[in-house]
């Protein structure tokens, strides 16, 4: 389960937000009693009601209520969208100017802001500045941590609108969605089947293009998924479920089980 949640944690943080935060980056310290993250609040005065983040000026907390007011009073001419923040905007009008004035000295990518490059810098660097006070796991960016702590406080801070429902990352909150409204936007375009998830529909066309990645190292069988040769797997290991006490084969399906328990009574396998 936590394999998985990290994994939609990493499909969040993959996210670009154009909005640039303010200079404050309150610490992670513990768990409150409540089950919320404190942060340490060291010259902090002005506290957010609503989200508890902290910060040493009232101007950057009357910008940070932006996000939770809804408030994007900078507007670009060009292609309507808005920003809370001016530094977001200015960062915006550079997509359309095509200036990245912010160079990576190591590798030459440049970048619209300069907190991208500090960022970037992390990957020749390998620092990692914010590690997680529960399980000490690091990460780049505070953004990344604040959205990793939320397997130790359980926050779902996403709601579905049709049944109530919540989540913990946005990208979840997508794929549930799906259950709603009976979508499938990934169709196999040799068969014509569709599938709500990019994973099965890779699955699925694995199939036809008879991909081989995985292979047994026990009598060499290969098959295209590796939970399907996880399974295989049992046979040799002994961890089937259904085993012939005729001849000690192992089966992890019934089905195939009683099909060659068909052999040994002498019955026919039906024809499909």
């Amino acid at each position: 389960m936590l394999l998985k949640e990290e994994t939609h944690q990493w499909n969040e943080m993959e996210e670009k937000h154009q909005d640039i935060t303010t200079d404050e980056k309150p610490t992670w310290t513990k768990i409150t009693s409540r089950g919320r993250p404190r942060k340490s609040k060291s010259s902090c005065n002005f506290s957010c009601k609503l989200c508890r983040k902290s910060f040493t000026k009232k101007t950057n907390l009357d910008v940070h209520m932006r996000v939770h007011t809804g408030e994007k009073p900078y507007t670009c001419e060009q292609c309507g969208k808005s920003f809370g923040q001016i530094q977001g905007f200015k960062a915006h009008m550079r997509i359309h100017s095509g200036e990245r004035p912010y160079t990576c000295q190591l590798c030459g990518k440049s970048f619209y802001i300069s907190g991208n490059l500090t960022v970037h810098m992390r990957t020749h660097t390998g620092e990692k500045p914010y590690p997680c006070p529960q399980c000490g796991k690091r990460y780049k960016q505070n953004s990344n941590l604040e959205v990793h702590m939320r397997i130790h406080t359980g926050e779902k801070p996403y709601t579905c609108t049709e049944c109530g429902k919540r989540f913990p990352y946005k990208c979840t909150l997508k794929h549930h969605m799906i259950s709603h409204t009976g979508q499938k936007p990934f169709t196999c375009a040799q068969c014509e089947k569709s599938f709500t998830t990019k994973a099965s529909f890779k699955n699925h066309m694995d199939g036809h293009t008879g991909t081989i990645m995985f292979t047994c190292d026990q009598c060499g069988k290969s098959l295209t998924r590796k939970d399907a040769i996880k399974q295989h797997k049992k046979i040799h290991s002994g961890e089937g479920r259904y085993r012939c006490s005729e001849c000690g084969k192992g089966f992890t399906h019934k089905r195939s089980f009683s099909a060659h328990m068909k052999l040994h009574n002498g019955e026919q396998s039906p024809q499909h």
